[in-house]
């Protein structure tokens, strides 16, 4: 691949003390095969090309993401961008994601895709219907344990699956940090701006996303209880639901913000009928398995052996990604160095004309989007009516 043309990223959003774009910028550049060459940094044009100008290296400014799109749009292949990231927030993921898709420029998105389901539903529809490949940033995905995790369940090593614990437990709204000019707080809590959901939009889908990603199972129908715990906060801050999943198990995915202690504690529980795994990514190089009447496994990134009594053979693709030796961390800036290195494949292979869509094994795709978007819309539905059992549309 170092032979290969290096590939050109646009940005839109991430100015003016914005945080995901910058582990999303030096995941971009990771490799050495992809670099960020311009960008739309903020809605304000002056800013905008204020923030440019700041960059901590060159870049080409735009006044707004709609000026870059048609400008990025008019240069050949080559020149142009070859992907867009948008990081902005929720309410401008469909704006600017439906008009690069209208211009053949691949997205990566970070989540929740959209503030609707309507919205969602028309951005995999387009991007389906021209072979466009499509990304969502669940971020964790990312990490070598977590497609590990999804080997071990989804060829039955523990079993059939019957219970689920997936699960984001964060404390940093425990009060009302939107009144003291943190940014990152002010947009998540404005309904306007995130959408139905505050908690279980920002984190819920997360853990919803570890349970679908390594188990491979869906969420049939849902009892959800949402709260907002911070007086006159407008969106919950507290998330739970409980779920039948496609298979007939159970599932619990929670979230919460309100829990001080915690900083950005998700994990997964897979209970299955001949064993347990356990995933926390604040351990994210460490996997437990709990089998009956043996102690605990402890697997370790990069300390894997295939065929030792537990584990079967290992697929080449999962054996050959490029890691760290273990006992070196490998995590949060890793992860996503994963996801983009993985979309740079599909982005490769649009542009030669061999691209036939993504199956979500290696990063969360538009579909997987749309049904983080289905997910929260069914629970705010369920909540609030009291809890009631709600039914996900197919």
């Amino acid at each position: 691949m170092s032979s290969q043309r290096v590939l050109n990223v646009g940005l839109i959003g991430g100015g003016k003390g914005a945080f995901i774009v910058h582990p999303h910028q030096k995941a971009i550049h990771f490799d050495g095969t992809r670099r960020v060459t311009c960008a739309a940094l903020h809605p304000d044009p002056k800013v905008a090309m204020e923030e440019a100008r700041n960059w901590p290296y060159p870049i080409r400014g735009y006044k707004s993401y709609d000026e870059m799109i048609a400008a990025e749009a008019e240069k050949p292949i080559g020149e142009r961008v070859d992907y867009v990231l948008i990081v902005t927030p929720n309410d401008v993921h469909y704006d600017p994601a439906l008009k690069c898709l209208r211009m053949g420029i691949p997205v990566f998105c970070e989540k929740p895709l959209t503030t609707t389901l309507d919205d969602a539903e028309k951005l995999a529809l387009l991007a389906k219907g021209k072979k466009i490949p499509f990304g969502v940033a669940h971020t964790y995905l990312g990490h070598w344990s977590s497609r590990f995790a999804r080997h071990i369940v989804r060829t039955g090593l523990i079993g059939e699956v019957r219970w689920v614990d997936a699960y984001y437990i964060q404390g940093w709204l425990f009060e009302r940090t939107e009144d003291k000019g943190v940014m990152q707080a002010e947009w998540r809590v404005d309904p306007k701006r995130a959408g139905a959901s505050g908690c279980g939009g920002d984190i819920g889908t997360h853990a919803l996303m570890q349970l679908r990603y390594v188990t491979g199972l869906e969420v049939k129908r849902l009892s959800a209880h949402l709260r907002a715990f911070v007086s006159n906060r407008k969106l919950d801050d507290h998330f739970t639901v409980y779920a039948e999943l496609s298979n007939g198990a159970n599932a619990l995915i929670r979230a919460s913000q309100i829990s001080i202690g915690h900083l950005n504690d998700l994990g997964i529980e897979v209970n299955g009928t001949k064993g347990t795994l356990r995933w926390r990514q604040e351990e994210p190089e460490k996997l437990v398995i709990n089998l009956p009447g043996q102690p605990d496994r402890v697997y370790w990134r990069n300390a894997v052996t295939p065929n030792d009594g537990f584990l079967g053979d290992l697929p080449e693709d999962l054996m050959k990604e490029p890691t760290i030796p273990s006992g070196h961390g490998e995590a949060f800036h890793d992860a996503f160095a994963r996801l983009h290195r993985c979309f740079e494949a599909d982005v490769r292979a649009f542009q030669a004309g061999t691209y036939q869509g993504h199956d979500g094994s290696k990063y969360a795709n538009v579909d997987d989007g749309v049904m983080g978007i289905a997910f929260i819309q069914a629970a705010v539905e369920s909540s609030d009516s009291g809890g009631e059992w709600t039914d996900l549309d197919e």
